[in-house]
């Protein structure tokens, strides 16, 4: 059916499955002529299948701060047989939508599609630092030529940084003793690979305490790679900026893959779907109280237990859209 999409080997050699795929474009809905921005192309799955809607008429913009994703993604739809005056994609920040869709000399879009998971090509790539499995540079960085890397912050950051890192965007329950652990660890050694540091972190860590159902080094990984990234301030911004662009009955779908994304994705949204939108400490209402967007989703849609079996990183998955409703 359209909008599925199994899973295939890319250009790269990478195995892609993307996520709720069926879901994600019964929300965005998109028709065909329409302009229908992803955000976050990744390896292009999600992309493929709103193409599919969109007709030869349609326009697709890709965005992906990864430039190694960008390349994957353009290959993929190469390979399907779609036309390169169907798509731009571009490497960027998803914060920095309104800044590409202008320099597009476009004005408004027919929808918005955020993944902000990270793809399965960058976390089974061990070169890329981003996974305890498989050893690599402590890397962590979607665009390698940031300056900031997670070996650089393990290195340097304080205990107290590194535990406040750990809590905040890993939810770490043992962000302190790990934090503590990783400063004595790196007096002794400098720590530059990602088995080194998942060692660390199961050492600091009574056995009996280790999490039943995943790694203990994985709320550790991810804090990193949120840190290294910037990514829920980027997140926040994306959905700030792309809000405005959107057309009447347009809508914005966003996947996320933790609570503290889905937590701002849902503020966000209620922010925007309120019926008064004046400032805060402002007395009176001036913007006649009408509600420019509606939330379509008052609970996070999740994949099925099909999909979760079939591909297991899906499991944290939660599926939020709002529809622009007036202008």
């Amino acid at each position: 059916m359209p909008g599925t999409d199994p899973g295939d080997v890319g250009a790269m050699g990478y195995t892609h499955t993307p996520v709720m795929v069926a879901e994600a474009v019964s929300f965005l809905d998109p028709k065909p002529g329409e302009v229908i921005v992803d955000a976050t192309i990744g390896a292009g799955g999600h992309s493929k299948a709103i193409l599919e809607h969109l007709g030869p008429q349609g326009l697709l913009i890709g965005i992906d701060r990864d430039p190694v994703m960008v390349e994957l993604a353009v290959n993929r739809l190469r390979q399907s047989g779609i036309s390169e005056s169907r798509f731009q994609i571009l490497v960027a920040n998803f914060s920095d939508i309104d800044r590409e869709i202008t320099r597009l000399k476009i004005t408004k879009i027919d929808g918005v599609f955020f993944d902000c998971g990270i793809a399965s090509t960058q976390l089974d790539d061990p070169e890329r630092g981003f996974s305890f499995t498989k050893d690599g540079p402590l890397d962590c960085r979607f665009d390698q030529r940031g300056p900031i890397t997670a070996e650089t912050l393990v290195n340097t950051l304080s205990a107290e940084e590194l535990e406040r890192f750990f809590r905040e965007y890993g939810e770490e329950r043992w962000a302190a003793q790990i934090a503590r652990r990783i400063t004595q660890e790196r007096k002794k050694m400098r720590i530059m690979r990602t088995g080194q540091l998942a060692e660390i972190v199961k050492a600091a860590i009574h056995r009996a305490r280790w999490p039943r159902h995943h790694h203990p080094a994985t709320r550790v990984f991810q804090s990193l790679r949120i840190a290294v990234n910037n990514e829920l301030e980027m997140l926040k911004q994306g959905i700030i900026q792309v809000l405005p662009l959107l057309k009447q009955g347009a809508r914005a779908v966003v996947l996320t893959y933790h609570s503290l994304e889905d937590r701002i994705v849902k503020q966000q949204f209620a922010t925007a779907a309120r019926q008064c939108q004046c400032p805060p400490l402002q007395l009176r209402c001036t913007c006649g109280g009408k509600a420019r967007l509606r939330i379509l989703t008052p609970k996070p849609v999740t994949p099925s237990q099909d999909e979760i079996a079939g591909n297991p990183r899906a499991r944290s998955a939660k599926l939020r859209a709002i529809e622009r409703v007036a202008d």
